[in-house]
């Protein structure tokens, strides 16, 4: 379920909320092969284009110039308004003019393919000496041990570029090894992949009439170098233990192969099928297919097989994305393969090697824990290429190559509710996932529950959308069944909807804050949300109430005198008041006891959800106009900013090293960052900007905010638009590709954060609210 608010590129600007802040736009130019013409570095730079536009919006344009030659002219849509035919020498000297006369031109961007320019090497290499522009090169094939006129070749090319991008380490030491080129010029992108939701592979296969089949492919435009024979002659042998096989073969062939040769090669092929009787295990698909169509394809294939025969293919689109769609992998031992498919993320075969390729594919369609294995580890190994990545590592090149050193926006993704909504049953929301896939073996917990029901409150409290109430009602009756005869929460339950024993080795003081915080939030909504709804709320919180004036966990407390303060909005009774200044006065006894000139804070160390202290203390302000509340509110916040916002990014206190008083306080790219933190920084900027109305506070917040999209030490998003959900943590090398409740709904608490739309606090909803007198 996504939600149309901040949709278009022209909100995503009006998200950014400073209005003193100029988006200076970079216009790039890429030239390249683009479709309607069929070849892979084609929709190779239509998908990059669309992510570099998609992740940051007004940041860049990119124009694109169309390869094209006397055998390969097309018809372009609209936007495509300039093209080089290669062939034509004229048109060489006609864009490298245009390039240097058009000042909004910033950077050139190329697409390198030896075939593109094969008969025009001098005239190529006098368009790059004539562009007086800053030009980036993406070598597409990097050939080891070059002749000396490929040597000659290469290094003047390289020569013209500040930058050259491959997509593999071994191309970058080829690079540096044969052709002399500085390691500081040559940048590694690897090939961009597709996020994919992994939808049910036998629902897929019902789909694709392939129900009941062990599913073997392999796709990309057909041509003698893919080495299709090398499978077709396994498959007798695999056939013999597994007569449910069904090979596919996806895609056309080639189309300068076709104007060449015409179709002697897939000719050969199915030659060959009939040859080995083998008609009721092979199917071809000789179609250029759609992206969704190709990604559902891989994603019911058991065994995706790559069989190239060409040993300095540097990479393959076609690998990397089976790779994405969790494909378990046998290939050739291509150099992109052999990087990818190490420690035990796939098979290695030899090239042509048909019995080894018998052996491994039984193998492995036994033995379904290693194809799990590869399949898992592939994940993880190929999510740092997802395009959004690839348009994060392309963005920050630009901004090394633009002498204005611009400064990045991110666009704000649509708001997806899809992972929150998979996650939660008719009981409550699931605690874990494993990528995206709910874990109903790690149960339930008042955490979470507490937490989805406050961003179901916030989404509709945007969006006004009847459909969250039925949310906010789980939830609520999730908290419910938590609470205890002694008045207070526990925490843990498990998928039978038992307590588990977790419940009593644990402090679970901060679990009975959250709720409080979660009914507090709920009962500040009397005017929006059915009354049942606010009438339960507040049956659980006197249950509770009496008991939490002997808490005294520093969070529970800020989590309790938040509820408190938004239930003293909407109910502005004197017990309420004198519950908040009872908690707030424990917190400032604690500021004053721990707090120095270089340590404004209220314990003698920083853990998690360090905002949440400073942001109670402001909201406790609002309630009381207590002075000192706002004073040790504001220098406490601004402590905690200063400490954590660094180089124009945040950097949240890592889980697996508290900062002690009169420790170094944040330690470079150490890990341990969680979206829980990072959400709770924002909800505290946001509420420090109502309150104060200070607008650097919007400024760290959308810095704050960008840490989910890629502005982090990896460089790596943490959010999937994909899937709605979010990634469990940031490590120091790689993002946690898990997408529980905690961090998916930190996320989109921190997202609704990001709307200009004021909450309607007095705007009935599409549900008649009865009023307190009916019910």
């Amino acid at each position: 379920m996504k939600t149309s608010l901040s949709h278009s590129s022209e909100n995503h600007l009006g998200t950014i909320f400073q209005k003193n802040i100029q988006i200076n736009t970079i216009k790039v130019l890429m030239i390249t092969s683009y479709p309607p013409r069929q070849c892979g570095i084609a929709t190779y730079s239509q998908d990059l284009e669309k992510a570099i536009i998609n992740k940051f919006g007004h940041s860049f344009a990119i124009e694109i110039c169309a390869l094209e030659s006397n055998n390969e002219i097309h018809e372009y849509s609209p936007e495509i308004n300039q093209t080089l035919n290669v062939d034509n020498p004229d048109d060489f000297f006609k864009i490298a003019n245009y390039i240097n006369e058009d000042k909004d031109i910033h950077l050139v961007l190329i697409q390198h393919e030896f075939g593109f320019y094969a008969k025009v090497e001098s005239a190529f290499i006098s368009f790059l000496h004539i562009i007086k522009k800053p030009i980036a090169i993406v070598f597409h094939t990097v050939l080891p041990k070059p002749s000396s006129h490929l040597l000659a070749n290469v290094k003047a090319i390289a020569n013209q570029a500040e930058e050259i991008i491959v997509m593999t380490n071994s191309s970058s030491k080829i690079l540096h090894r044969d052709y002399y080129i500085s390691p500081e010029k040559i940048n590694v992108i690897p090939h961009g992949t597709h996020l994919v939701a992994h939808l049910d592979k036998n629902i897929l296969k019902e789909k694709y009439k392939l129900s009941n089949r062990k599913v073997l492919s392999t796709f990309g435009l057909l041509g003698s170098g893919k080495s299709i024979e090398t499978t077709l002659k396994a498959l007798p042998g695999i056939i013999k233990n597994n007569q449910d096989v069904m090979f596919l073969i996806i895609g056309k062939t080639h189309p300068s192969i076709v104007k060449n040769e015409g179709e002697v090669y897939r000719r050969m092929l199915t030659d060959l099928v009939n040859e080995l009787n083998l008609q009721n295990n092979v199917r071809f698909i000789n179609e250029f297919l759609p992206l969704p169509t190709l990604l559902e394809y891989l994603q019911l294939t058991d065994i995706y097989l790559f069989t190239s025969k060409d040993p300095n293919q540097a990479v393959s689109g076609t690998f990397s994305y089976a790779i994405s769609c969790g494909c378990p992998i046998i290939s050739t031992p291509i150099p992109h393969a052999i990087e990818v498919l190490s420690q035990d993320a796939g098979k290695i075969i030899p090239f042509e090697d048909s019995e080894k390729l018998t052996e491994e594919v039984i193998n492995l369609l036994k033995d379904k824990t290693q194809m799990y294995n590869f399949s898992q580890n592939g994940l993880h190994k190929i999510a740092p290429t997802a395009w959004e990545n690839s348009a994060i590592a392309h963005a920050d090149l630009f901004q090394k190559l633009d002498k204005n050193h611009f400064q990045l926006h991110y666009a704000v993704p649509e708001i997806n509710l899809d992972h929150i909504i998979k996650m939660t049953t008719d009981f409550g929301i699931i605690q874990f996932s494993k990528i995206n896939i709910p874990d109903i073996e790690t149960g339930y917990t008042l955490d979470d529950n507490a937490r989805a029901m406050i961003a179901f409150c916030k989404h509709f409290e945007l969006t006004n959308d009847s459909e969250d109430l039925k949310y906010i009602e789980t939830y609520l009756n999730f908290i419910g069944f938590c609470v205890t005869k002694d008045g207070d929460f526990l925490n843990y339950v498990d998928k039978n909807k038992a307590f588990t024993a977790q419940n009593f080795e644990t402090n679970l003081e901060d679990s009975n804050g959250r709720a409080v915080w979660a009914l507090g939030y709920l009962i500040q909504m009397d005017t929006l949300v059915p009354y049942r709804l606010i009438r339960k709320a507040f049956e659980i919180f006197d249950k509770v109430y009496s008991g939490l004036k002997s808490i005294h966990s520093t969070r529970a407390m800020a989590f309790i005198t938040k509820g408190l303060c938004h239930i003293y909005k909407q109910n502005p009774k004197l017990y309420v008041l004198e519950s908040i200044q009872m908690f707030a006065d424990r917190i400032v006894q604690m500021y004053r006891h721990e707090s120095s000139k270089n340590w404004e804070w209220y314990e003698d160390y920083l853990t998690y959800g360090n905002s949440l202290l400073p942001e109670a203390m402001a909201m406790s302000y609002v309630a009381t106009q207590n002075p000192v509340y706002k004073q040790i509110a504001i220098a406490s916040f601004d402590f905690l900013l200063k400490n954590i916002f660094r180089n124009d990014k945040i950097k949240v206190v890592s889980n697996q090293n508290w900062i002690k008083k009169g420790e170094d306080f944040i330690k470079e790219n150490e890990g341990g960052e969680q979206p829980i933190d990072v959400a709770y920084t924002i909800l505290a900027l946001t509420t420090f900007f109502n309150i104060f109305k200070d607008e650097s506070y919007l400024i760290k917040r959308e810095r704050a905010f960008e840490w989910f999209l890629g502005n982090n030490h990896l460089h790596q998003i943490i959010y999937n638009p994909c899937t709605g959900g979010c990634y469990d943590g940031l490590e120091s090398t790689y993002v946690n590709l898990n997408q529980g409740s905690e961090s998916t709904v930190s996320y989109l608490m921190a997202r609704f954060c990001m709307e200009k739309t004021e909450p309607m606090r007095t705007k009935k909803t599409k549900i008649e609210v009865k009023s307190r007198e009916l019910v």
